[in-house]
């Protein structure tokens, strides 16, 4: 029989949930409730039950898998009152507006046995697979500098996402996913944490926004969103002591080039070039290089729903942890520190 999930919020990432849930064998969706009656109706329409109230979600014993796909600021209160009454926990990212919310969350789910989670679909994207794929087959030797960037030109949307009470700005939308891809990426600590963020066209919230951070390992990584960009820079430029991986875009267009294994010595005397006389820029001769297509992968979104369904019955670990999401959120609590303050903020996550 398959698990009965209900839907708080039934609003874009509802509706998302809810057909691509569709995909996911062993999980039905039973039903929704959304504050706003004309989302109700739209839940109806859909073919499933249009609760009345959270209450009537909560008390429906079909119902043993809540997701949690409401506004940033409402997400601790929904979160606990699903753990209350029983029911196993997804929540849209980011799971709290701090680390100290996430902790609360996480201390109820400890208490009640039951499988909390966060939804880091993001993960699963073909872009990101591409790079870890590349960076763990060593194509481009260890990695000293990654930079992940989304850009786009259009503003924000004018919704609670403009209002910090409601948890808006850009750092809780997509740098909640950028971080945690990196983290889960990089094997070390992050050791400092250094952002800038811009409020543009809205001065409640960050619209555009640079984050450093550096890891124990020496690695750094930077984190960049642009909400009025109109040339974009690539989504990935990875730098390695042994080549360079840049994915262009989400259409996963992109190369890595890479130094071959014949020695290669550096010209004597001052090499002229369009950048004037230096041998430290000048290109490389092309017989030293090679360049390679990036790596085929497969991957599904739905594989997220899949792991939580096993995790509930008892199959396989939680492949995003909570624990992990705390990390995120205490990186991101440190950014803001770090941008109001104008410091870079050292830390052990």
């Amino acid at each position: 029989m398959a698990m009965g999930l209900g839907l708080i919020g039934y609003g874009g990432m509802g509706r998302w949930h809810h057909e691509n849930l569709a995909r996911v064998e062993g999980i039905e969706v039973v039903g929704a409730y959304d504050v706003q009656p004309m989302r109700g109706e739209l839940a109806a329409a859909s073919g499933i039950r249009n609760y009345a109230s959270l209450e009537e979600l909560l008390a429906d014993p079909r119902v043993r898998l809540v997701t949690v796909a409401t506004p940033n600021d409402f997400h601790k209160e929904h979160v606990l009152a699903a753990l209350a009454a029983g029911k196993h926990v997804v929540c849209e990212k980011p799971v709290g507006m701090d680390a100290q919310e996430l902790v609360e969350m996480m201390e109820a789910a400890r208490r009640a046995g039951l499988v909390f989670t966060v939804h880091q679909n993001r993960r699963w994207d073909e872009d990101y697979r591409i790079v870890r794929r590349t960076i763990e087959d060593g194509a481009i030797g260890t990695p000293f500098y990654i930079e992940s960037r989304v850009q786009g030109s259009r503003g924000i949307p004018g919704d609670w996402r403009c209002v910090r009470e409601a948890g808006g700005g850009m750092i809780l939308d997509w740098g909640v996913h950028l971080i945690d891809q990196i983290l889960w990426m990089v094997d070390s600590p992050v050791v400092e944490v250094y952002a800038h963020l811009l409020s543009v066209r809205f001065p409640d919230v960050d619209d555009n926004f640079k984050l450093l951070m550096k890891f124990g390992n020496g690695l750094s990584a930077l984190v960049q969103v642009d909400t009025l960009c109109f040339s974009n820079l690539p989504r990935w430029h990875v730098s390695g002591d042994a080549g360079t991986l840049v994915v262009d875009d989400w259409s996963c267009k992109g190369r890595v080039v890479k130094a071959k294994t014949v020695e290669f010595r550096m010209e004597e005397g001052i090499v002229y070039t369009k950048a004037g006389p230096t041998r430290t820029m000048a290109p490389r001769p092309v017989e030293s290089i090679e360049e390679l297509p990036l790596p085929k992968v497969e991957t599904d979104w739905a594989d997220y729903y899949r792991n939580v369904l096993a995790a509930v019955e008892g199959r396989e670990e939680l492949i995003v942890k909570p624990e992990q999401a705390l990390r995120v959120l205490r990186v991101i609590d440190a950014a803001f520190e770090s941008s109001s303050k104008g410091i870079c903020v050292r830390m052990q996550v």
